[in-house]
């Protein structure tokens, strides 16, 4: 038989107009649907933004994935539903793995597809990108994310502001993803730098409770949501209120 083709589709930031033509089509064609959770619970908003766009017959199926940093569990987990999707996509299903954002920007799909990749070569992969969070939460804010000859870096907060620290000599425009917990830390990194009147936090860009923090400074009295960046500009402008 056949294996089944896997779509890596990026569903958008949140909104659920900001998912793209092609992979509604992609969607709407396949027999079943993967998407990823915490091992902690079940649920996922990636999963909730493509029902809509699904047959009503075609199954999702939640994988879970460990919040740890401990390496051995990762991939263990990693390999874990690498062959739970394998196996879907030998009885010739063609499959999609569905994500936040885009797939190929700090996404679970691409440990998953390295997985994939080696322990079954021959299945055919297609990747669709998606809208990223900081792509949303620019055009919210109305704020280009560079200019002219300017750069921009993608750093994860997940372990606070010191990736930040090493390269705030060279960041013109600086995005922070996964920001929540140590949003207060990368805020004191900026400050360092110069640049947290630069800065503003976008929380839940797109989704019920959105919010726009000006004063970054906030997020060193309190910790914030879980959906929350931060968008730095050395030059500051486009930022203003």
């Amino acid at each position: 038989m056949i294996p089944g083709i896997l779509y890596g589709i990026g569903v958008g930031p949140g909104d659920p107009d900001f998912i793209t033509l092609k992979a509604v089509k992609t969607l709407k064609q396949v027999d079943m649907v993967f998407a990823a959770s915490s091992a902690k619970n079940s649920h996922s908003q990636a999963a909730e933004i493509a029902k809509p766009h699904l047959k009503a017959s075609v199954p999702i199926q939640i994988l879970p994935f460990p919040m740890t940093r401990n390496r051995q569990t990762m991939e263990a987990a990693w390999q874990d539903n690498a062959e739970t999707v394998i196996q879907k996509l030998a009885q010739g299903k063609n499959a999609a793995f569905i994500t936040l954002g885009d797939c190929m920007t700090y996404a679970t799909y691409g440990y998953l597809l390295r997985s994939i990749r080696k322990l079954a070569p021959h299945i055919e992969i297609c990747s669709i990108p998606g809208i990223t969070s900081y792509q949303a939460a620019a055009a919210r804010i109305n704020t280009p994310l560079v200019e002219g000859e300017e750069s921009l870096t993608l750093v994860s907060g997940v372990t606070g502001g010191d990736k930040f620290r090493e390269i705030s000599d060279h960041a013109d425009n600086v995005v922070f993803l996964k920001a929540y917990k140590n949003a207060g830390d990368i805020v004191t990194a900026l400050d360092e730098a110069g640049m947290a009147e630069k800065s503003v936090g976008i929380v839940k860009c797109g989704l019920d409770g959105e919010q726009i923090v000006r004063n970054v400074r906030v997020f060193q009295e309190k910790t914030s949501e879980y959906w929350t960046l931060i968008i730095s500009k050395k030059s500051g402008q486009g930022l203003e209120s």
